[in-house]
This record gives structure tokens, sequence and C-alpha cells, in this order.
């Protein structure tokens, strides 16, 4: 058989450089059978066509055949692999600029947050897969996208394994700052990070755990400027505000990124883009609040 795959991210997004782990997977399965396997063309004829799409508001392509196979989040919440697709190692040719291993050690999440789909998709938090299962022997770099890696035992296990190994991780999802202890920080100082030690404050409660974050990492001796949070943006600029002044407060070399809601039939206004574009990735909020911000610029 001819298969065509099409990533819908990697079609509109021209900086897009994140591989689509789903498609890697099913161009495993294929190639493992003897069929051929390339990216979809237009006017080409394929036997079997597979599109894929992370976010709901990258647009649909309308020239794809009309009995394509389409998953993702991006087509609808419960689109899964075949388990037998699924537990194939990835075909990384696919991608020839990524130089790292990607996946998760863990599936689900504990938290049932109405902006988050990851409980409505996936369910509670459980083991998924052993980290010398996703590495590469080509590269010393793995990506993990786990939701909540904390929450679970078995993912604290992985990391603790990880940090005895001379792998370089990311995990780019963030971890959740309310289940940080002595523990996880003797972890997380033992681990050796691309660059980034990820968190997110989506809500003003969490705010109080990252006044623990700077104390534990003043006592385990981590260096808080590689601390990066990530900010979710949604109407209420209010909060979102005293979010970002509260967390500069907290620790003037945090990396602070806002990120302006979008979610399955959620749009981001024009405000919430400003916010998260200009005032917070153009450092504006270190000399000044988001309502005199707003004056300034006659918002």
């Amino acid at each position: 058989m001819k298969i065509g795959l099409h990533d819908a991210e990697y079609e509109k997004m021209a900086n897009k450089s994140f591989p689509n782990l789903a498609l890697m997977k099913i161009s495993a399965y294929y190639k493992n059978l003897g069929h051929q396997v390339e990216w979809w063309v237009k006017d080409k004829v394929y036997d079997r066509v597979f599109s894929s799409k992370v976010f709901d508001f990258t647009p649909i392509n309308k020239d794809l055949p009309e009995n394509t196979i389409k998953g993702g989040t991006g087509y609808g919440l419960y689109d899964e692999l075949p388990e037998e697709t699924d537990h194939c190692y990835p075909d990384y040719s696919l991608y020839p600029l990524c130089d790292y291993a990607v996946g998760f050690l863990t599936r689900g999440c504990i938290n049932n947050c109405s902006y988050c789909v990851v409980p409505k998709k996936e369910g509670n938090i459980r083991p998924y897969a052993n980290w010398r299962d996703i590495v590469r022997n080509s590269s010393d770099k793995l990506v993990l996208m786990d939701n909540n890696i904390l929450a679970c035992e078995y993912g604290i296990n992985q990391l603790k394994e990880l940090s005895k190994t001379d792998y370089k991780i990311d995990l780019n999802q963030g971890m959740d700052v309310t289940l940080l202890n002595d523990e996880i920080c003797e972890i997380i100082k033992k681990l050796k990070w691309i660059k980034y030690i990820r968190f997110s404050c989506d809500k003003s409660y969490q705010l109080p755990y990252f006044e623990n974050l700077v104390k534990l990492f003043d006592k385990h001796k981590i260096a808080k400027s590689r601390v990066f949070i990530y900010i979710l943006v949604q109407k209420d600029l209010e909060d979102a505000d005293k979010r970002v002044q509260e967390l500069h407060r907290i620790c003037k070399s945090f990396n602070l990124y806002a990120q302006a809601e979008r979610n399955i039939g959620i749009e981001p206004d024009k405000l919430q883009l400003i916010f998260a574009q200009k005032y917070v990735y153009g450092r504006c909020y270190k000399k000044e609040n988001f309502k005199n911000y707003c004056k300034r610029h006659s918002l």
C-alpha cells in the first residue's frame, strides 16, 4: 500500500518544529509491514491517508480526501491510535531536524481543570512507558510530554532513574508546583536539563507554592534562573496580571511565558493576545502593571 501522512500544524505553522508523535508511530507501523509511507501530496493517489491535528484552531485542509483517517485533539477528544500502532517506536526520519527523543512516561492527570482536555481524553493518571523504550541511540536528549508526572509514583521513579543517566531532559508541559517537596527537589537537582525546569501557574491559589519553590530551590542549591513558568491567560486579565506581578515579586529571575487561552470553542480576544505577546513576552511587566500598560497605549 501507499500511505500518505498529513501534519496539520506542520502545514500551517511556519515555525513549527515539534514532531507529531502519532504520525511517527503510524509511519513506523506501516513501514514495518513493508508499505510505502510519505508525506501526503495533493493530487497524488494513496491507498490510505492519515491526518493529525493537535489544536482545534488549526485550519482543516479541504483538499484532503474524503476518506482521510483523522486523529488528534484538534479533530476530536476521543481519537486514539490502535494499540498495535501506539506500541511502535517512532519513525524519526519524518522530521530530520528533530535531534531528540519524544514521548510519555505517564498518561492522564489527577486534576480536573475546566480549561484542560486531558482528564476527558485520557482519564486519571497511570503508567504508560519506560524511559528506556523512548530514548534514541543517536541522541542524549529526551523531551517528555507528561501532563502531571509528579502525581504518579511511577513517574517519579522514572525521573529518579533518569537522574542517574547522562540523558538531558525537558518536561515540556511543566510540573505541578503544588507537589514539590524535598524528595522531588533532590531528583530535580540530579537531572540534566536541556534548558529549563518548567512549571505552570494557571490559578492564583498556586502562588504560595512558588514561594515554597524558592525556599526549596535555595535549600537544595538549584538555580532559580532555570525556572520557566507557563501562565494561562483567560478573560480575567486582572487575575492573570496578579499572577505575573506576584511571580516577578517572588523571584526576579523566573522566566515567565503567558499563553492566551485557545481551547475547544474558545478563542482569545485582542487584549488577551496583547497581554501575552507584548506585555509579558516584551517583559513590560517588569516596570508596570497591565492597567498602566493599557493606559499608556490607550487600550
